[in-house]
């Protein structure tokens, strides 16, 4: 140990740290989300029905042209 080096119990400390600042940070994330679920399920309308889709019209950009009117 005087001459620099680690010993085996320096480096297992090391991966224990690791491995609860990986589990720390797991969890943080975890809790995250589900108040980030929580927080878009109090937005969201009180009714569970999709809103009604929009009537779609003919228009030059989907086809329709002035002159394919027929008299």
């Amino acid at each position: 140990m005087a001459d620099g080096t680690t010993s085996g119990s320096d480096t297992s400390r090391g991966s224990d740290r690791e491995d609860r600042l990986k589990a720390a940070l797991k969890a943080n994330l975890a809790r995250r989300k589900a108040q980030a679920r929580a927080r878009a399920e109090q937005a969201r309308p009180v009714s569970e029905e999709k809103p009604a889709k929009p009537a779609r019209t003919r228009t030059r950009a989907n086809g329709f042209d002035s002159g394919d009117r027929q008299r």
